[in-house]
């Protein structure tokens, strides 16, 4: 991962809803985006990301209605950011250290310019190692 920028394996395409979807309208846009996160939106302000697994551990386990069950309600409202010239390595250390599997991109007005996963990291630095694979096929919800 040397010398890569977090631009450099970031996704740019990032999808917005607002926090009063419902669950299954958000794993319906996931689904048809093939993605497995989306920033949550509360008016003009950013209120978190809701990753697929947020959908199937926080909703489905503990029996809510996804019909019924906004995103806003189970969003994860600590928003980790790191800056697009940072390095790959950065971005790993900065998931390592917060236990997380993705991270927000900004530029340096912090404007969000896309995210960066684990799997993008993993693409980058072994594109044939088991993680990087299983990242490329993994469907989402």
């Amino acid at each position: 991962m040397t010398g890569y920028r977090v631009s450099d394996v970031m996704t740019k395409q990032v999808v917005y809803l607002p926090a009063e979807t419902t669950l299954d309208e958000a794993a319906r846009v996931m689904k048809e985006a093939d993605i497995g996160d989306v920033v949550v939106t509360d008016g003009a302000s950013l209120a978190g990301m809701l990753t697929d697994r947020d959908i199937v551990v926080r909703a489905v386990a503990e029996n809510s209605s996804p019909a019924a069950t906004t995103i806003g309600s189970i969003v994860t409202r600590e928003v980790v950011m790191i800056e697009q010239h940072c390095t790959a390595g950065e971005a790993a250390a900065l998931m390592r250290d917060r236990g997380i599997r993705r991270v927000l991109v900004c530029d340096s007005d912090r404007k969000l310019v896309g995210i960066v996963s684990l799997g993008d990291l993993a693409m980058q630095l072994d594109p044939t190692s088991a993680l990087s694979e299983i990242s490329e096929q993994s469907p989402t919800v």
